[in-house]
C-alpha cells in the first residue's frame, strides 16, 4: 500500500483512497458501495477499506443516493418509546443498516393504536422501505398502498400487506409458561392480557386458552403500564370466590403492577400467589422477587428486520422468518399454595 500523501487539511476523496490502495476509482466505488463480491478479490476489498480508514474517508451519500434513486433510509414504527423491549429492536436494526449504509428513523404510532400518520409530507420521498414492530391492526394504513416496501415484525404472517414477515415464536413462549406454573400444581389463573388489539397479544391469549383448558382461567385486560396493570390486578384478586394461584402475564410491565397489587393485599409473591411476564427486559431483574418471564432476542429481531427489508430492496423474496424463544424461571413463580 503507497503511503498517502498529506491533505493539506482537505477532505480525503475518492481518488485519495484509490492512490493510497494503489486500485482505480471503479474499485473504490465498487467496495465502498458493498458491490465488490465477484469483481474484486477479498484481499483488495480490504485494501481499500484500510485505505478509507486511514484517510478518515465518508462517501458522498447524498451525491451516490441521487444517482442510485434511493434515500438509503428506512423507518422503524413501534408502539410506543417508553418501552424498552423497542429500543433493543432499534438497536438491532440500526447496527445492521449502519454495515450497508443505509440509516433508521424512529416513528411511534401513539400506543400502537394508530393510526400511524404519515410523518412526512411524502414518506415515499423521504424513505426506502419501513419496517412496523407489533403494531395495532388498521395502524399502518398510511404506508399500505404505496409503493414502500413494508416488513412486518411480531406481526399477523397472512398479511397480504407485507413484504416480508418476521416474527417471535410467542406462542411457544406462552406453551413454555403454562407448562412451568402447571408442572408447579397451579390449577387457578388469572390472565393479564395486553388491552392493544394486536396479532401478537391475541396469539399469546389463544395459545394460553388452549394450554390451560380444563383449569380455572380467568381473564381481565390492562393498558401496558404498571399503574393501570396495578389497579386491574388488584381488583381481579380481591374479588369474591377462590383466588387464583398464579397470573399469566402479557408483559413484564403488566406483572410489576400485580407484584405490586399483590403486596397491597397482603400475598406473598411466590408463597401466595405466582406471577409471571414476557419479554425480559431489565425490569424483570429491579423487582423482588426476580420475574420468572419469557426472553424475547429483541436485538436479533430488530436485526433480522433490517435484513428482511435489504433482501427486499436487493429485488429478492425473503422467506416468513421466525425466532425462538426461551423461558427463564426466577423467585416470582414456585408451588402452587396448598389448598
Amino acid at each position: 500500500m503507497q503511503t498517502p500523501e498529506p491533505l493539506g487539511g482537505t477532505r480525503p476523496t475518492s481518488r485519495d483512497v484509490a492512490r493510497t490502495a494503489g486500485v482505480s476509482q471503479a474499485t473504490v466505488s465498487l467496495v465502498l458501495g458493498d458491490k465488490w463480491r465477484g469483481r474484486v478479490s477479498e484481499r483488495t476489498a480490504e485494501a481499500v477499506r484500510g485505505a478509507a480508514r486511514e484517510l478518515g474517508y465518508r462517501p458522498n451519500l447524498a451525491a451516490r443516493n441521487l444517482r442510485l434513486g434511493r434515500t438509503r433510509t428506512a423507518m422503524l414504527v413501534v408502539p410506543a418509546l417508553t418501552n424498552e423491549f423497542f429500543a433493543h429492536v432499534y438497536t438491532g436494526a440500526a447496527a445492521a443498516a449502519a454495515r450497508h449504509g443505509f440509516g433508521v428513523v424512529l416513528y411511534p404510532s401513539p400506543d400502537g393504536l394508530g393510526p400511524a400518520r404519515d410523518p412526512f409530507a411524502s414518506a415515499q420521498a423521504a424513505l426506502d422501505g419501513v419496517i412496523a414492530s407489533s403494531m395495532a391492526t388498521g395502524a399502518l394504513e398510511a404506508f399500505r398502498g404505496t409503493d414502500l416496501p413494508l416488513v412486518m415484525l411480531d406481526s399477523d404472517p397472512a398479511d397480504p400487506g407485507a413484504a416480508a414477515h418476521v416474527n417471535l415464536d410467542v406462542a411457544d413462549g406462552m406453551r413454555r409458561v403454562t407448562d412451568h406454573l402447571l408442572g408447579l400444581g397451579h390449577r387457578r389463573f388469572l390472565h393479564l392480557a395486553s388491552a392493544a388489539p394486536s396479532w401478537t397479544f391475541d396469539v399469546r391469549a389463544a395459545t394460553l386458552a388452549h394450554a390451560l383448558r380444563g383449569t380455572e382461567v380467568r381473564t381481565v385486560r390492562s393498558p401496558l403500564n404498571v399503574a393501570d396493570a396495578w389497579e386491574v390486578a388488584g381488583r381481579a384478586l380481591a374479588a369474591p370466590g377462590p383466588r387464583p394461584t398464579a397470573v399469566v402475564c402479557d408483559d413484564d410491565i403488566l406483572a410489576a403492577g400485580v407484584c405490586k397489587a399483590a403486596r397491597r393485599l397482603g400475598l406473598r409473591v411466590p408463597e401466595d400467589l405466582s406471577v409471571t411476564g414476557f419479554d425480559d427486559m431489565a425490569l424483570a431483574t429491579v423487582v423482588d422477587p426476580e420475574l420468572t418471564t419469557v426472553r424475547l432476542p429483541a436485538e436479533e429481531f430488530g436485526r433480522r428486520g433490517m435484513e428482511a427489508l435489504l433482501a427486499v430492496l436487493a429485488g429478492e423474496r425473503p422467506r416468513p422468518d421466525t425466532l425462538p424463544v426461551s423461558l427463564v424461571p426466577r423467585g416470582s413463580s414456585g408451588p402452587a399454595p396448598a389448598a
